[in-house]
């Protein structure tokens, strides 16, 4: 049953990262109160929070003190207890239940719900053993991608083969999880899909971004993605589709292969706002993390409008002295830092948003900046 939240009440979020800061900030503008639950003490959610409870995500009493706090719960993050979340919606309200973060945080879950939805998937087979895999590896063929069914992120947990020869690259894979075996796509661009939905059904997609990533990790998200209009709206259909096969509540980010002839496959989706949206905040008449405290809250969901081709592009550890030294030098960047304490290699510290009227010009000007390119 779908509740309306009021300003004054009190949102608790599981995850004290820069996606549960930028919620927050969000909520705050609305009036509403923030409770988070993260194990360190100065996290990026914690530093805007009312309520902070440190403790580790799957502690019982932890649970029970967030439930206690808070009029709903969201999360930041897929990679939660499940078990622990589903406790938790037995005792509070969770709009998002446990089921989305069981399916989503499991490939091979995840993969059965999107050909379930009716969305294409690349060809893929599911190994439990490293013998497993060898038996079945030539249903597939090479080149291929192993992924591990659980965990993983920004390329970690997954191994490409471009023979046979490679195969017993992915042994250490099977440590951690059954693994999934995916066809290689030859895919021609990145996108992704940010689709919001609430406890009525009401459902809104922001535009498509195109996604460009740098040793595995995003770099920077276009909007408009530079796709024909049929592609898409293939792209949004397909993320409408899954998002009603879901009964989703909050967001979900659709990741997606363009391919030469401008159709679609699906590759993974994350069950929370996701940083090829934060253009949004900006960019649109709407952000991501407003729409999404609206769509757990009950509130009517604002359909998106996008003000002005946008570029996000990502802020890593070693990218951050070069940025705060730049800022002088490019008055129209909005620049987000995320209010973490240490500065590491490739660790995403924040982003900065270009609005612009020249998608060439600003894209050779973050290339000129000389930021990136450490």
């Amino acid at each position: 049953m779908t509740k309306m939240i009021y300003p004054g009440q009190t949102i608790g979020i599981i995850g004290g990262g820069q996606l549960g800061r930028m919620m927050a900030v969000a909520a705050r503008e609305a009036g509403f109160k923030i409770a988070v639950l993260e194990p360190t003490m100065d996290s990026p959610c914690g530093q805007v929070a009312d309520i902070r409870i440190v403790a580790a995500y799957d502690d019982e009493a932890a649970l029970e003190e967030l439930a206690e706090v808070s009029d709903v719960i969201t999360y930041e993050f897929e990679n939660i207890d499940y078990d622990g979340l589903k406790r938790l919606t037995q005792m509070a309200y969770v709009p998002q239940g446990a089921e989305l973060v069981r399916i989503t945080q499991n490939r091979i879950t995840e993969k059965q719900m999107i050909v379930e939805a009716g969305c294409p998937v690349a060809p893929y087979i599911v190994a439990s053993t490293y013998g497993q895999l060898e038996e079945s590896i030539r249903k597939i063929g090479f080149p291929c991608i192993v992924k591990t069914a659980r965990g993983g992120y920004d390329g970690k947990g997954q191994q490409l083969l471009k023979s046979a020869d490679e195969l017993s690259l992915t042994k250490e894979l099977f440590e951690h999880s059954q693994c999934i075996a995916e066809g290689f796509v030859p895919f021609a661009k990145e996108i992704s899909v940010i689709v919001q939905r609430n406890g009525y059904g009401e459902t809104y997609c922001l535009p498509v971004g195109e996604n460009i990533h740098v040793n595995h990790i995003l770099h920077e998200t276009i909007v408009p993605a530079r796709i024909e209009e049929k592609t898409a709206a293939l792209a949004e259909e397909a993320a409408m589709k899954i998002a009603d096969c879901l009964q989703l509540v909050g967001t979900l980010a659709v990741e997606m292969f363009v391919l030469e002839d401008g159709s679609i496959v699906i590759n993974e989706c994350a069950p929370r706002p996701h940083n090829s949206g934060h253009y949004s905040i900006e960019g649109c008449n709407i952000s991501q993390f407003t729409q999404h405290i609206r769509a757990v809250c009950g509130w009517p969901l604002r359909k998106p409008k996008l003000w002005a081709s946008s570029i996000m592009v990502n802020v890593l550890g070693q990218h951050v002295v070069s940025l705060t030294n730049s800022i002088p030098k490019y008055p129209d960047w909005s620049v987000h830092l995320y209010g973490k304490t240490e500065a590491k290699v490739n660790r995403k510290m924040g982003h900065i948003t270009i609005m612009t009227d020249d998608l060439s010009a600003a894209l050779q000007q973050i290339e000129d900046s000389c930021i990136w390119s450490e």
